[in-house]
């Protein structure tokens, strides 16, 4: 036998709330019970009582419907302003691509590429590659399945600084109000995309990374 040796060729199988490495009865379980090969009967790990599974159930569908979900979100999050802005009595309300824009005119341009990267680049990229990884690992694809991995590790090292977007406005709507002769308030849209940081979150834990090796062990 060549290559990396799987848990399930072990005759093992790892608990996903304690960690703990167990013999996996699951196999002669589903031969006792007459079950389908895809469902796991009830069988709990021996330490902290957890139910064993060999994936994530129902990993995929989960991790579909969140992605969606933040997809539809995004739209709002996009047409809706995001900040209001005041400046010597005038006010106005900016979407993040007009805030983007306010502050690369008025010469922030830290700012603005930092608003850019959290809420459009980042996002966009993350729709593209949680949908790749999942319709891949739906069809128990082979393709590229190293860089497969690699890529979800990056989505969830890129998944905490999502909300830096929101962290920006906070902050710089704090500093403003210290000057009297300009303001500026959070508005409907940043809430939109506080859901859409959540659902892509959610969506990349509610993804069981073990399913991108499945079709190696066909």
């Amino acid at each position: 036998m060549t290559g990396p040796v799987s848990a399930h060729r072990l005759g093992v199988i790892s608990c996903h709330a304690c960690g703990l490495v167990c013999e996996d009865t699951l196999t002669r379980a589903t031969a006792s019970s007459r079950l389908a090969p895809e469902t796991d009967p009830h069988v709990d790990c021996p330490r902290c009582g957890a139910p064993l599974h060999r994936r994530r159930p129902n990993s995929i569908p989960r991790a579909w419907a969140l992605l969606l979900a933040g997809l539809i979100f995004y739209i709002p999050a996009n047409v809706l302003p995001v900040m209001y802005t005041s400046l010597m009595g005038s006010g106005s309300e900016n979407t993040i691509m007009q805030g983007v824009i306010e502050f690369w005119k008025s010469g922030s341009y830290g700012i603005a590429l930092v608003i850019f990267i959290a809420s459009v680049l980042v996002p966009c990229t993350k729709f593209v590659v949680l949908g790749v990884l999942f319709a891949t690992s739906q069809r128990r694809s082979r393709w590229a399945m190293m860089e497969r991995a690699k890529l979800y590790r990056l989505v969830e090292l890129v998944g905490y600084w999502s909300m830096l977007d929101v962290l920006v406005v906070a902050i710089v709507a704090a500093l403003v109000k210290f000057q009297g002769l300009s303001d500026i308030e959070p508005r409907i849209g940043i809430l939109f995309f506080g859901m859409v940081v959540i659902m892509t979150m959610l969506s990349a834990m509610s993804f069981d990374p073990r399913l991108i090796w499945d079709g190696d062990n066909e």
